[in-house]
């Protein structure tokens, strides 16, 4: 790591502005001191470029090598620094990523207010929104990997933001479900698997907070898998379908509103069926 002192017990060059016509004839092995010199040397952890203005200060020098003592200048100290703070994306609070995520936090309140529109405008804007919400979710991840912008702020505001946004639109359908046929005489096909889903996320918030505190362990066995992706899919696919046969001109759920009650109840098994896979993980790690 590149710091304001440097300590080093090998052979070394130094390049100063004092006149050392001389130093040829010292023997190495004989005793040096000068303070004061100017120092110019590179830093590796930087990129290799090199810096001036420090100062050094040499003692003895012998068979066993020598004995260095640089300091940076202030306004050098200030650019490394400056430096490794930029190089390390981890220590913004806000990225990219991040930005996309309190994106979708910030239009949840929007998509409610659309939502009791009786409009085809308020319809295809909350249907929109959640669409875009859902792209986001794929897009904020790929970049914090792609482009290594991940934080630590990012990771526990992004899993937050999509349980809001999913929570928040099955208490908006349970609230007023489509007027189609079906599903205006059977409200309860969308309030059964919603509970499942909220009831869920909400036992497995609780349950990763704990695997957390607990060690590397229990947190690796609560790690996302396969089953929570297609969980995420499948649920996101089923609500963009069932905001957008609010729309009047569906009077008939059709196979449209059937793929997207089906597709409901899909996701709602998976998000069964994962939580039972983490507790089973969980109880082969304690049982070890």
């Amino acid at each position: 790591m590149c710091s304001s002192w440097w300590r080093t017990t090998t052979t070394c060059t130094i390049a100063t502005s004092a006149h050392d016509n001389n130093s040829n004839d010292n023997n190495i092995n004989n005793k040096l001191g000068f303070r004061g010199q100017k120092l110019r040397y590179s830093c590796i952890d930087n990129g290799g470029e090199d810096f001036s203005g420090g100062n050094v200060a040499m003692g003895s020098v012998n068979d066993r090598g020598s004995d260095v003592v640089s300091t940076l200048s202030p306004e050098n100290h200030r650019n490394v620094k400056s430096k490794r703070l930029k190089q390390n994306p981890a220590n913004k609070l806000l990225t990219l990523p991040t930005i996309l995520t309190i994106g979708r936090v910030v239009a949840i309140p929007v998509i409610v207010s659309t939502f009791y529109m009786n409009s085809r405008l308020g319809t295809a804007v909350t249907t929109g929104i959640f669409i875009a919400a859902a792209i986001t979710d794929w897009l904020d991840g790929y970049l914090a990997r792609k482009m290594n912008l991940g934080t630590a702020f990012g990771a526990f505001l992004d899993p937050v933001a999509d349980k809001l946004m999913v929570a928040t639109t099955l208490v908006l359908l349970c609230t007023k479900p489509p007027e189609a046929a079906m599903l205006g005489q059977l409200p309860w096909l969308l309030t059964v698997p919603s509970i499942a889903i909220i009831g869920r996320e909400i036992t497995m918030s609780a349950v990763r907070e704990w695997a957390a505190s607990q060690g590397s362990k229990l947190s690796g066995a609560v790690a996302v898998n396969n089953l929570g992706k297609w969980k995420t899919a499948t649920q996101m696919t089923s609500l963009t379908i069932l905001l957008a046969i609010r729309d009047p001109s569906f009077t008939e759920v059709g196979n449209l509103g059937t793929s997207g009650v089906a597709l409901l109840y899909v996701s709602a098994g998976l998000a069964v069926w994962s939580l039972f896979v983490y507790m089973k993980k969980i109880s082969k790690v304690l049982l070890m």
